[in-house]
């Protein structure tokens, strides 16, 4: 979830920011872009405060996990249960608003609780000084605000959709990785798959028009499939990191590539991408020609680790990463042709 970045930014640009002052970020009193404005000001500016915090996240984050579920309704007849008939192409992508909007605004919030902090701000003054607090957009205390203000109607937006169990576990999730510091933590990359596992499985019961308040539930084989991707995760989710290792050192941050070292890190996550690779492939059984796309992808991904090692190309490798989760997420609907 954290460090999950947008690509094609010049980090070289933003180098003046660095030599700005921390402090500013830190405080309460000051001015922002954000606070300047009247009230009528500010509730023009929401949308854009929703895509400043989450823009890194959207494409690498919110698109994937998305996926997973509107890709997942069409192979509904594999993965849920409980429905007289699969969901049309028409129902699926009616719903599919409903389902970007579950993550963009689980996003926002992990977002907001994520970027407030001290430490994150000092680690964003070296990672990602383009982000809304480090430019002055928005002060620490305006974040905290918001996330008092959002935390309620995220509440009754997952009530309303039916799947208030999983957006409680993925706020209780929020809270142990920031607030508590699991993030800076080896445990960083299970609360991470776990978190994941709620999303996807959310995601896909909303765009099947599952949920609480229906018969329609995910089958034993969906409940299989979501585990995978989990684990998934779980073991390559730390390529993110590769690209972060010098705000990582500085906040002290436990993750697997400084824990175990950077070159034993790539080896590990190379070897899982290839693993999972074919185990995905062999779980669903496609025909010859489905195993290309996903083995292709799996490939250039783990070639990337181990060969591509600046903090630039560890970015681009993980949107390739993110392109070869969606490959796997393809694999229900390969196995229905």
């Amino acid at each position: 979830m954290v460090g999950i970045e947008a690509g094609g930014v010049d980090r070289d640009a933003q180098t003046p920011l660095l030599e700005k002052s921390v402090q500013p970020c830190l405080g309460g009193l000051e001015t922002s872009e954000f606070g300047s404005k009247s009230l009528v000001g500010k509730i023009a500016y929401i949308p854009k405060l929703i895509w400043i915090f989450t823009e890194s996240n959207f494409d690498t984050f919110v698109i994937p996990n998305t996926a997973f579920g509107v890709l997942g309704a069409f192979a509904a007849s594999v993965l849920t249960e409980g429905q007289q008939r699969p969901p049309t192409t028409i129902e699926i992508m009616w719903r599919f608003p409903l389902v970007l909007a579950f993550n963009w605004y689980s996003v926002f919030i992990f977002d907001l609780a994520n970027q407030r902090s001290p430490e994150s701000i000092q680690e964003d003054l070296l990672n990602k000084p383009w982000r809304p607090i480090p430019t002055g957009k928005v002060t620490a205390t305006e974040a905290r605000r918001a996330l008092l203000a959002a935390i309620p109607l995220v509440l009754l937006f997952n009530y309303l959709l039916g799947v208030w169990r999983q957006g409680f576990l993925i706020l209780i999730l929020t809270w142990m990785y920031n607030d508590i510091r699991g993030g800076d933590e080896v445990v960083r990359d299970l609360i991470i798959s776990v978190a994941y596992g709620m999303f996807n499985s959310a995601s896909l019961e909303i765009a099947v028009g599952g949920g609480e308040y229906t018969d329609i539930n995910i089958s034993r084989g969906g409940l299989i499939w979501t585990t995978m991707v989990s684990a998934v995760i779980l073991t390559t989710m730390q390529v993110q990191d590769l690209k972060d290792q010098a705000g990582d050192r500085t906040r002290g941050r436990q993750t697997i590539a400084l824990w175990i070292g950077d070159r034993f890190s790539r080896i590990s996550i190379a070897v899982c991408v290839v693993f999972w690779s074919a185990a995905c492939l062999f779980f669903w059984d496609l025909r010859p020609w489905g195993y290309v796309a996903p083995a292709a992808t799996g490939a250039v991904t783990a070639y990337r680790v181990l060969a591509k090692r600046t903090p630039k190309e560890d970015a681009a490798t993980w949107r390739w990463w993110c392109g070869w989760t969606i490959m796997l997420y393809l694999l229900p609907i390969m196995s229905l042709i």
